[in-house]
């Protein structure tokens, strides 16, 4: 069995040990940084500040018979301040004709962007590479789980919801638009400059080239990977797209990832959520029985979800697998919240 929940400090050997089987910025392989991560993520959850930038969930999912953090994703409130603006480069074309030769181009064009009041952000989803393929779907679960906690706390976040997804690297893990643009520019790897954006972004701005890039100027690799994802991307990006987000013809100045946005009122999972009623009882051999993922009230954590079959009736009352009410102690006309799945 697998639950979801929010993280707490029990989880940091687990997520310090998953961090060393992943190159994932969110979740570096720095036991002082994690630590500090959770603690954020502990405070956003029990008493979020009013100063939305200042808000990080982070979830785990948790294997309950190995009794190890397996999964994890996060939210970030607001992405994007006056003293940390959100940066992009905006994918737009320029038209060039001239009469004298009747002849004319249309030419992609690159050009910096930034935002101080930003959207939230969802984004740094892992699942560890020994739990890829389960038939749980466990990457759409830790994945499905932050649209569920948004559906209960619309007030905790921004209308828009953002996320950038990675592109195509080389075989040494290196973006060709980095080595295209910014290197010449910031005279630094890739890897180095991803880090000191995560905490100082001022350098981009200074050095960062402030007209239009001229596509054309580009090698085809850099080229190509404006706007793509890489294979091991392309699951997220049909998932994004399937429940409402669409590509915003901005991408990640470091390396041309897409940034994919949805109003948070449209996003599917979080438009089909419901409030519902527990009722104690077995599941019908006869009505209609579906997965969902499915939130209640517990006293060990903020928050918890997990993914089971429930029977919905028409008086918005609902049924769960009797095995998991045992196990959470839930008592009749409990309050339940479920997202379909």
């Amino acid at each position: 069995m697998f639950t979801l929940r929010s993280v707490s400090l029990e989880d940091l050997d687990d997520l310090y040990e998953l961090s060393g089987k992943v190159l994932f910025i969110n979740l570096p392989h720095d036991k002082k940084i994690i630590a500090k991560k959770i603690n954020s993520s502990i405070k956003s959850f029990t008493s979020p500040s009013e100063d939305l930038s200042k808000n990080y969930y982070i979830f785990v999912l948790i294997d309950e018979v190995q009794n190890k953090v397996i999964g994890v994703s996060m939210i970030h409130a607001q992405h994007g301040t006056e003293k940390e603006p959100h940066f992009f480069l905006r994918v737009s074309s320029e038209h060039k004709y001239s009469q004298t030769i009747n002849t004319g181009f249309v030419h992609g064009t690159l050009r910096l962007g930034l935002d101080t009041n930003g959207p939230t952000e969802i984004g740094g989803l892992v699942v560890s590479p020994d739990y890829r393929g389960n038939a749980e779907k466990l990457g759409k679960q830790i994945s499905f789980v932050r649209f569920l906690y948004m559906a209960l706390n619309k007030d905790h976040f921004k209308t828009l919801i953002h996320s950038e997804l990675m592109p195509p690297l080389d075989d040494d893990g290196n973006s060709p638009l980095w080595e295209a643009i910014g290197r010449r520019f910031m005279n630094m790897d890739y890897n180095e400059a991803d880090i000191l954006s995560r905490s100082n972004k001022e350098f981009i701005l200074s050095l960062f080239p402030s007209d239009n890039i001229y596509m054309s100027l580009l090698p085809y690799e850099a080229r190509n990977a404006i706007g793509k994802v890489g294979p091991d991307t392309m699951p997220v990006k049909a998932m994004l797209e399937k429940i409402g987000f669409t590509y915003t013809h901005e991408v990640d100045p470091f390396d041309g990832g897409p940034h994919y946005r949805c109003n948070i009122d449209e996003i599917q999972p979080i438009k089909e959520t419901k409030h519902l009623k527990l009722i104690i009882g077995n599941l019908s051999a006869t009505e209609p029985v579906e997965d969902y993922l499915v939130t209640f009230k517990v006293n060990d954590h903020p928050f918890v979800a997990v993914k089971a079959k429930v029977q919905i009736n028409k008086d918005n009352t609902a049924i769960l697998d009797p095995n998991l009410v045992k196990k959470y102690q839930l008592q009749d006309s409990a309050d339940i919240w479920v997202t379909p799945f």
